[in-house]
């Protein structure tokens, strides 16, 4: 019993902080055209526009050096 109070503890603080914390993104829905994007410096190919990868499947991944 000793050993389940730690697991009981965090998730009780998990479903408290995860029902309090604030619901700001947007859903994704299907049937809606992608927003398009921009920027400024293209690794390995020319600028790409939405109109461009249309019908194509696209994974997109974001990050930044920090």
């Amino acid at each position: 019993m000793v050993r389940l109070a730690p697991v009981t503890t965090a998730l009780a603080l998990t479903l408290v902080f995860g029902a309090a914390w604030p619901r700001t993104s947007t859903a994704l829905t299907n049937g809606k055209p992608a927003a398009d994007f921009a920027a400024d410096n293209w690794i390995n190919s020319k600028p790409l526009t939405v109109a461009s990868l249309r019908g194509r499947v696209v994974l997109v991944e974001f990050w930044t050096y920090g």
